[in-house]
């Protein structure tokens, strides 16, 4: 299995607005940036990913999985993008804030201190755990 990292401005689509799809899930669709189409495409059902309110809030907010690997995007003309759907899963006790991330010395290598614009973007297994750890999330095998 691997971890990604989903970002979205909470005006535009919040993790409210995921949670509520419940188990359809919904196309993470509108990404338009060659690099993330490319992880989407790397992924697999039952992947698992953090969704990130950017904008004001930068935080964490809680886990979805990969529901439908990457097929054509619905909100374009263009072959050229694809997308994945996505479910919620679980929501974090406590939202991990980016400013959180950059000051946990165990983290420096995440590419969402290196990058934090990019909107998709993978999450390695060691940085996955701690931010489960900081996030009140201890046994996903339960969801």
């Amino acid at each position: 299995m691997a971890f990604w990292l989903f970002k979205s401005e909470p005006a535009t689509w919040s993790w409210n607005n995921q949670a509520e799809k419940g188990a359809v899930g919904e196309e993470w669709d509108g990404v338009r940036n060659y690099q993330a189409r490319n992880f989407m495409r790397e992924m697999k059902i039952g992947d698992l990913g953090f969704f990130y309110h950017s904008q004001s809030e930068k935080a964490i907010v809680g886990i979805v999985r990969v529901i439908a690997e990457a097929h054509a995007d619905s909100t374009s003309n263009d072959d050229r993008w694809e997308c994945v759907d996505i479910a919620a899963v679980v929501p974090f006790q406590t939202a991990i804030t980016l400013e959180t991330i950059k000051t946990d010395g165990r983290l420096d290598d995440m590419i969402l201190v290196r990058n934090s614009r990019l909107s998709v973007q993978p999450v390695q297994s060691k940085e996955w755990e701690i931010i489960c750890e900081l996030g009140g999330i201890s046994d996903l095998e339960n969801y």
